[in-house]
């Protein structure tokens, strides 16, 4: 008659069990219980993993969504101010007809380039930030120590 557990840290109740009454438990019952209790640590972090990254990548979506929302209309702006700009330095160039609009279409392409190239640093910048899945990173470095009985 075995006595109620009594809640060894990091022990698997069988084995605490075995511990406490005494006896000892044959070395194929101690493996077919270490195989249990890693295969239920694996599972758990495979959970974790799929938890972190479903909710990454729903918050990426939707920064996504919003994202090409506010491009599509940032892109209006930019074309029909593009448009406003080169006719306008058309006119300061002078009165020379499609030659000063075509300097000014150069002109306000030049200005697009300089801020193309500022969105892209901008970009890599953002995409260098981005932290995976951090947790569950921290916790699978753990599981060696765990195995070997080590707790940090």
């Amino acid at each position: 008659m075995t006595q109620p557990h009594s809640g060894h840290a990091g022990v698997s109740p069988t084995a605490a069990d075995d511990l406490e009454t005494g006896s000892t438990a044959s070395i194929g019952a101690i493996f077919a219980q270490l195989t249990t209790d890693f295969t239920t640590l694996m599972k758990q972090e495979v959970a974790l993993a799929k938890a972190e990254v479903t909710q990454s990548a729903k918050q990426a979506g939707k920064g996504a969504g919003f994202g090409a929302g506010a491009g599509v209309a940032a892109y209006m702006v930019a074309f029909f101010a593009s448009i406003a700009l080169w006719w306008w330095i058309g006119g300061l160039l002078g009165s020379n007809g499609d030659r000063s609009l075509g300097w000014s279409a150069v002109i306000v392409a030049i200005l697009w380039a300089i801020i193309a190239a500022i969105l892209a640093a901008m970009a890599k910048s953002s995409f260098n930030n981005v932290s995976g899945i951090r947790q569950t990173a921290e916790t699978a470095k753990k599981i060696p120590d765990a195995l070997k009985g080590e707790d940090h």
